[in-house]
């Protein structure tokens, strides 16, 4: 009798190791997910849904060179141990860089994207909102009154948007000289605009680090350089100090525009006019 219960507590010990062992690796497992989960609701609520895929891409990589099945001891060893050290190395050593790159992957500001869009108005209504923008640009030009004005065809980042005050107003020319004006509250931010449509105004762009730029030119420049970078977007400058009117796109500043100038590329913009070896790439309805 005395074997026969000391067998069953050596058996019901056993079992409950065995059970304690899975349920320890589901809870790991489950961590891991809840982490991954929060790290990928975080990249996509920020707009890096895209940096996704490459996050997966190089923890498959990373996971199977460190795993020992495959035998590799040495390499393993590297990955495991040396990963860290080198990631660190290279975010201290260039963080400006690297968080520029990270944007560029996670929105590409590809120039076939950005004509590549279809909007909930008619082509008549965005010709009239290019005069309204244009209008608008030279009346603010002549009078030296700063502007920033980003046209985003594929919408525009939330964290942007969310510095701001979202309008989702008709785009006129008056309401465009409104905002930049000085008394305005809204006036030293960007106008975002989509379409026909005023999506928010007083929003904070990021500022664009490059050294190749003109040391003269003033934050807007620079604000409307950073946006580009990262997104697929054109910046219209209108400088308070000279009125000079420039556009910012893939990273690259324009300047000297006239209104002509500006009112073709707003119709390139917005794919009412052959681009791109000539296709009207703009999705019709």
């Amino acid at each position: 009798m005395v074997e026969f219960f000391k067998n069953l507590l050596q058996r019901l010990k056993e079992e409950f190791s065995s059970w304690q062992g899975v349920a320890a690796a589901v809870f790991d497992v489950l961590l891991v997910a809840l982490g991954l989960y929060l790290l990928f609701l975080f990249l996509k609520k920020h707009n890096c849904s895209r940096l996704i895929k490459f996050f997966l891409i190089a923890l498959f990589v990373f996971t199977v060179l460190g795993s020992e099945l495959l035998g590799l001891t040495m390499l393993g060893r590297i990955v495991k141990e040396g990963l860290v050290v080198v990631v660190l190395a290279v975010v201290l050593l260039f963080p400006q860089e690297i968080r520029r790159k990270l944007w560029q992957i996670s929105s590409p500001a590809a120039d076939a994207a950005i004509f590549t869009t279809g909007y909930d108005c008619s082509d008549d209504e965005l010709r009239a909102t290019i005069n309204e923008i244009v209008r608008a640009v030279q009346n603010m030009a002549k009078k030296d009154v700063g502007a920033l004005i980003v046209i985003a065809p594929q919408g525009a980042p939330n964290n942007v948007l969310e510095s701001g005050t979202k309008l989702d107003a008709i785009l006129t020319g008056p309401l465009l000289e409104s905002i930049f004006n000085t008394k305005s509250p809204l006036h030293d931010g960007a106008v975002f605009a989509r379409g026909n449509r005023v999506i928010a105004a007083g929003c904070f762009l990021p500022l664009t680090q490059s050294a190749s730029l003109d040391k003269e030119l003033g934050t807007r420049h620079r604000a409307a350089v950073g946006i580009s970078e990262t997104n697929n977007v054109l910046a219209i400058i209108v400088s308070e100090e000279t009125g000079i009117i420039s556009i910012a796109t893939n990273g690259e500043l324009s300047r000297y525009y006239d209104s002509v100038m500006l009112h073709d590329k707003l119709e390139q913009v917005y794919g009412l006019k052959a681009v791109l070896g000539g296709k009207k790439l703009r999705k019709r309805k």
